[in-house]
């Protein structure tokens, strides 16, 4: 059963994300609306970050140097903010479903 649900997360696009010198790069992600997808982010700070979105109904801490994976979609068409809850101030981004 596991196995299965693991081939089936494996064949879903993935987008990658960066969080750097406290900020997200890019700041602007284009994803495919309507479709599963993985998002892959990376924290290259050596502090924690907490990757948030309201309107994505997603939280979740990256370790300092560490990597995360975070399953969305499918979305509708249109735009959703994401920010950094540890650095509101400068990280904050949005994704673009298309």
């Amino acid at each position: 059963m596991a196995l299965a649900a693991a081939s089936a997360q494996a064949g879903k696009p993935e987008v990658h994300l960066a969080i750097e010198n406290n900020l997200f790069q890019p700041a602007v992600l284009e994803v495919p609306a309507n479709t599963k997808f993985k998002l892959v982010v990376a924290n290259r700070d050596p502090t924690p970050e907490e990757f948030e979105s309201y309107e994505l109904n997603r939280e979740k801490v990256i370790l300092g140097g560490q990597s995360a994976i975070i399953f969305l979609g499918p979305l509708a068409p249109g735009e959703y903010p994401f920010f950094g809850e540890f650095n509101p101030n400068t990280a904050q981004g949005r994704m673009i479903a298309k």
